[in-house]
């Protein structure tokens, strides 16, 4: 049997700090909140110390983006907020190797998506929003005529927003949510998850030798109750969230009837539907890349598999041979597919819900493979003789498990596809391009991907209907919710 050397990324690259404080106003302080670590979620160590933001942090934070944005930001002209965005862009660049190292290390995920996939769209979406910086007037939004300011007038930024991004994609969250907002004038304060704040804490130092003028970008951590003291703040005019459908529903009340803009990327159960005279070989990899690339820990990952019944017998087989192939282990190590559950929480979920599949009647696979010993671990799963009804064809699982459902007509696809309260995503594999146009306009999902999956271009809008949240990030419309339009 052909084995793999070990190819382990070196870690000496990254200096990790034992700990970190609060970046405001371009310096870090201390926060007045309980400090708590982060964990390398492989090993269970503990990487770093890490400062929590309490209220009278958060007011500070709030406070300096403002006079920031009253003060300088907002009245930089547009070619010239694009030369911090490229710089930015640039830095990231340079420095992609380390903070690829740090964002596999902090969140677990293997360093082959950080290094080939994560870090230069990171970098893509600096530069592409500052080509956007000094073109606004031409992205085709205008003011209302309501605002005081006359029908027609060139857009302005809305002020101060606050950004809550999850623990999946810190980097890549952290640019779409950074990237167009400063594009658009406004100044930010960001929390990133409590369980990888690493590489928005380096992303500080990178605004500092980027000579961002001091405010512009403020990054607070700590835990759900910094992020609601941060959305519930009187001074912020935009709130944009990345995270679960349960936590958006609350930012949607606790900012109603305030006034404030509100974006929300919640979460997802996308339909990956495969037809019969699809490329098999090629529908393989989109599957397997659908469900198990960062370990399913994505919001518009493939969980449903819908598989027309002539051919599932014919895909299982050769997907159950491909799983097999996939490595699980050191997320350092180049050779890995498959790196670790971000916590021992989201451990424990992904176990209850694949256990209550059992329960419930599905047939439950995974091939055989060796966990590491020490960490948060789970094997590849793959469930067949799915009902609708079972918890696991309808609750986002968040981890490495796929559901397979089998159907008979393009019509009945598109009905099992749409039964879901999510709609952030869907996958369509056929060789006609008709019926990948009829599809499209049918599924009730913000993004659909025609014989691939897991697709980003940061000129693409992306997000949802339903219970997936409301707004894109990307591309022009991203521009829209940072702009007063």
């Amino acid at each position: 049997m052909f084995e793999y050397a070990p190819a382990p990324e070196s870690r000496d690259i990254v200096d990790i700090k034992p700990s970190y404080g609060l970046f405001i106003n371009g310096e870090f302080v201390d926060g007045h909140g309980e400090s708590f670590k982060s964990i390398n979620p492989a090993s269970e160590e503990t990487l770093a110390e890490i400062a929590c933001a309490a209220p009278q942090d958060v007011d500070r934070a709030v406070h300096a983006a403002r006079q920031a944005y009253d003060a300088v930001w907002s009245g930089l002209p547009g070619r010239e907020r694009a030369k911090y965005l490229f710089r930015i862009a640039r830095i990231i660049q340079e420095r992609s190797r380390e903070l690829a190292v740090l964002e596999s290390i902090d969140n677990g995920k293997p360093i082959r998506e950080s290094r080939d996939v994560d870090l230069p769209l990171v970098a893509a979406h600096f530069f592409y929003y500052a080509g956007w910086a000094d073109k606004l007037a031409y992205a085709g939004f205008r003011r209302s005529p309501t605002d005081g300011a006359g029908g027609g007038a060139d857009p302005r930024p809305i002020g101060v927003a606050g950004q809550v991004i999850p623990w999946n994609f810190p980097l890549l969250m952290l640019a779409w949510k950074i990237a167009p907002a400063l594009a658009c004038g406004n100044t930010v304060v960001l929390k990133p998850a409590e369980t990888t704040p690493l590489t928005a804490l380096a992303f500080a130092d990178i605004c500092r030798q980027a000579d961002l003028p001091p405010g512009v970008v403020n990054i607070i951590t700590g835990a759900g109750e910094t992020g609601q003291a941060l959305v519930a703040h009187p001074d912020v005019d935009k709130v944009a969230f990345t995270g679960s459908t349960d936590v958006g529903r609350q930012i949607a009340r606790s900012v109603a009837r305030t006034g404030k803009r509100l974006t929300l990327e919640l979460g997802g159960k996308a339909a990956n539907v495969i037809f019969d005279d699809a490329p098999l070989d090629q529908a393989i990899e989109g599957i397997v890349n659908g469900i198990f690339f960062n370990q399913g820990h994505v919001c518009c990952a493939g969980s449903r598999l819908l598989v027309q019944e002539s051919v599932a017998e014919e895909l299982l087989g050769r997907l159950k041979s491909r799983m097999a192939t996939l490595r699980i282990g050191d997320p350092l190590d180049k050779n890995t597919d498959i790196g670790a559950i971000n916590s021992a929480a989201q451990l424990e979920k992904i176990r209850m819900l694949s256990e209550i599949g059992e329960r419930e009647g599905a047939a439950r696979w995974s091939p055989p493979c060796e966990l590491p010993s020490r960490g948060f671990w789970f094997a590849p799963t793959l469930f067949t003789d799915v009902a609708q009804s079972h918890r696991i064809a309808r609750e986002e699982i968040f981890g490495p498990v796929l559901s397979v459902l089998t159907f008979r007509t393009p019509a009945e696809a598109v009905e099992k596809a749409n039964n879901t309260p999510y709609g952030l995503s869907a996958g369509v594999w056929t060789e006609k391009g008709s019926r990948i146009l009829w599809m499209a306009e049918r599924l009730r999902a913000g993004v659909v991907w025609a014989n691939t999956f897991n697709k980003f271009d940061p000129a693409a809008p992306f997000g949802g209907y339903k219970e997936s949240g409301f707004g894109r990030e990307g591309g022009r419309h991203g521009l829209a919710a940072y702009l007063d339009v």
